[in-house]
């Protein structure tokens, strides 16, 4: 009965990683950029933004959690927070490039902002261990927020 029992035991343990999210299953690469005063001009990785996605990562309380802080012109959303600026108009304020710095790493702007660092690993010490050495978006959902903002002109 004892090695059914072990048998058993690891099954669950295999079942345990089989159930990890695919964006933790893989180490996520950060993209090499470079910042030109306030903004990084280029988008990251070459890639295009898609601004669908990009909404529903502003919108979604687990990933990003952006509306914890901001308020977004988009309906059917309570609760939206207003410790930091509203996003409405955002796209005829700042440009793609200004947007994507701000989305990477406020910090570099502002060392004392509450902003986290979207897309930045390095230096980082209050990170939950399962989160650890991974950016919060991908290169690919940092463009496609910058999709979505710069859609965003009053």
């Amino acid at each position: 009965m004892r090695g059914a029992s072990q048998g058993w035991r690891a099954g669950l343990i295999g079942l345990a990683f089989c159930f990890v999210p695919p964006a933790l299953a893989t180490e996520v690469r950060i993209a090499t950029f470079e910042a030109v005063g306030d903004a990084i001009p280029a988008p990251l990785d070459g890639l295009a933004g898609d601004s669908t996605r990009g909404q529903k990562l502003v919108r979604d309380r687990e990933t990003g959690n952006c509306l914890i802080c901001h308020q977004a012109p988009v309906a059917n959303e309570p609760f939206q927070g207003d410790l930091a600026p509203s996003l409405a108009g955002v796209g005829g304020r700042l440009s793609v490039g200004q947007l994507r710095l701000r989305l990477v790493d406020q910090s570099k702007l502002n060392p004392a902002t509450l902003m986290p660092a979207y897309h930045r690993v390095d230096g980082l010490t209050r990170v939950a261990a399962r989160y650890r050495n991974r950016p919060v978006f991908s290169a690919q959902e940092i463009e496609d927020v910058v999709a979505w903002l710069a859609t965003l002109k009053e």
